[in-house]
């Protein structure tokens, strides 16, 4: 059967408006991905200009934040129409936020999501924690039923002590709690493969940085956004990578390139 090598990227450009000021499109042209994937938009479709909103030979479907302007919000490019687009995953406590974004591509569904950050006060913790719990159980309902399922985002925890710069100054972080890193430990039992780590064990492999430290050209960052693809997807996968060098945003955006027919 002949195989083709889609290529697919995500990023959390921190503002797409933002992002935009700073050479987002002219990047994005550039790149020319089969899908590109963004988090933490920050911004409605009105409030975006014509150029972001209609980009030459791709489809574009954005989720706006439905109740706290400028804040939250993804959106996904496209130049392979999805049999199906939904926002969100089902409970309104997590959708009202604009977080979760899920393409139908027939050989796979993909999962578009700005996971929530629990540094905000304990409740934020707790919704958190709740979030990845609901999360999970509605792609461990999909894996069961056969689907392959690809999830990409900013997951805005750090799994291991080698994906961030300095673990032990963190572990009392919310981004390194041991409560959080258990999730991302449950979610790989459960038969999600951390694509990067498949083809990258090396340490100093980030893709956030502070920037009010300038932590960036340190490179005392933390590896927080993730390609993971269920089990049965996992021989398609032919390449995970990071793209540091690419600037405008806090993080840098992170690629996929998975086969299909």
């Amino acid at each position: 059967m002949f195989m083709t090598t889609l290529r697919i990227l995500s990023w959390n450009v921190n503002g797409l408006r933002a992002a935009h000021k700073k050479g987002f499109l002219e990047w994005f042209l550039a790149e020319r991905p089969d899908i590109l994937c963004l988090q933490e938009t920050k911004a409605a479709p009105d409030q975006l200009p014509p150029e972001l909103k209609e980009v030459e030979g791709y489809r574009a479907y954005f989720v706006a934040p439905a109740e706290r302007k400028g804040y939250s919000g993804v959106a996904s490019y496209t130049n392979i129409e999805p049999a199906e687009v939904k926002n969100g995953f089902g409970p309104k406590r997590f959708d009202r936020e604009g977080r979760t974004q899920v393409l139908d591509f027939g050989d796979f569904r993909l999962f578009n999501v700005y996971f929530p950050n629990g540094k905000a006060s304990a409740e934020r913790l707790r919704y958190k924690m709740a979030f990845y719990d609901a999360f999970l159980k509605h792609v461990d309902k999909l894996k069961a039923k056969g689907e392959s399922i690809v999830i990409c985002g900013d997951v805005n925890t750090a799994h291991k002590e080698v994906d961030l710069a300095r673990a032990k100054e963190n572990e009392k972080v919310s981004g390194f709690l041991p409560e959080e890193r258990a999730w991302l430990d449950k979610l790989i039992a459960r038969g999600f493969v951390d694509t990067f780590r498949m083809f990258n064990r090396e340490a100093g492999q980030y893709t956030w940085w502070d920037l009010k430290t300038r932590a960036r050209e340190r490179n005392v960052g933390w590896r927080i956004d993730y390609f993971f693809v269920s089990e049965k997807f996992e021989e398609n996968v032919k390449a995970a990578y990071i793209l540091p060098e690419v600037e405008g945003s806090d993080h840098c955006p992170i690629g996929l390139d998975v086969a299909v027919p």
